[in-house]
């Protein structure tokens, strides 16, 4: 199955069932728990407490968002068409971003559909997913100079991708926690447009299980720089920190080349990654 298919709905989730909203988790680590609301600060290892959602709101149609938009850590959820209790291919978002724009203090209950999707830069601040859809949030500007900063909150339960770079520029993602998931960025490997992308990785808590937190295509020049990384839960390693593939304009799966630091495209040390 081709990477262009993957981003738009391929990764099965296990729905046998509606997966109850608002139920809380805590990464088996040591630290003091978060404030309800609170941008988490993951380097230290904390333990990470779910915020509790302050009323719930359907979305029915995609949430257009210029500028700021402060969703007050209310939760909004699909209903109607972005309501289904499976993953459709080709699902529309909950919030679509313009360029610029901010999306600041929300909860994504399920069904989550495909997220968010960011047309350009964008910053999306304290943004919990409890569990994700298609895929969490898509970015996709077409500008090298893009800049796309999620900072703070969360994802879990993402049988594939977290965060879908289909576009071009920089995805910096900051204090972020992720559990139980199959990759958190995969630059796309098979985009009829590709460009360069560029990912960093800083202050990010990740709780098995999962497959691997980055995955770039070394052919096209991307980068992916990870620092104060916290792995729990993975005494086996079998977390992947950052994977290289040849990537593809032709719809066919890409390749993977390596993986691990390289000092070109995987830059990072043993150092920057810790394990609890």
């Amino acid at each position: 199955m081709s990477q262009r298919t993957h981003q738009r709905g391929s990764h099965r989730r296990r729905f046998t069932r509606r997966r109850t909203v608002g139920a809380l988790i805590a990464a088996a680590a040591t630290g003091a728990a978060v404030t309800t609301g609170a941008v988490l600060t993951s380097s230290a290892g904390a333990a990470v407490t779910w915020p509790t959602a302050k009323g719930s709101q359907p979305v029915s149609s995609t949430i257009e968002v210029s500028g700021t938009r402060d969703g007050g850590m209310k939760r909004f959820y699909g209903s109607g068409e972005l309501g289904g209790d499976g993953q459709d291919e080709g699902q529309d978002p909950i919030f679509v971003l313009k360029d610029g724009a901010v999306l600041k203090n929300v909860i994504i209950g399920a069904p989550a559909a495909d997220g968010v999707h960011c047309l350009g830069s964008c910053t999306l601040e304290n943004v919990w997913w409890e569990d994700v859809g298609e895929d969490a949030a898509t970015f996709k500007g077409t500008s090298s100079s893009a800049k796309y900063t999620v900072t703070g909150g969360g994802a879990r339960k993402a049988d594939d991708k977290v965060l879908q770079f289909n576009g071009a520029g920089t995805l910096t993602v900051k204090n972020f926690a992720v559990s139980d998931f199959g990759k958190l960025v995969r630059a796309c490997g098979n985009c009829k447009k590709q460009y360069t992308r560029h990912v960093v990785i800083d202050g990010v808590t990740v709780t098995a299980p999962g497959k691997s937190l980055v995955g770039i295509n070394g052919n096209y020049g991307d980068t992916a720089t990870l620092r104060n990384v916290t792995i729990v839960g993975d005494s086996k390693k079998k977390i992947k920190p950052c994977e290289v593939y040849k990537g593809n304009n032709t719809g066919k799966e890409p390749t993977k080349i390596s993986t691990g630091p390289d000092g070109k495209n995987c830059l990072y040390s043993g150092s920057d990654i810790t394990y609890k």
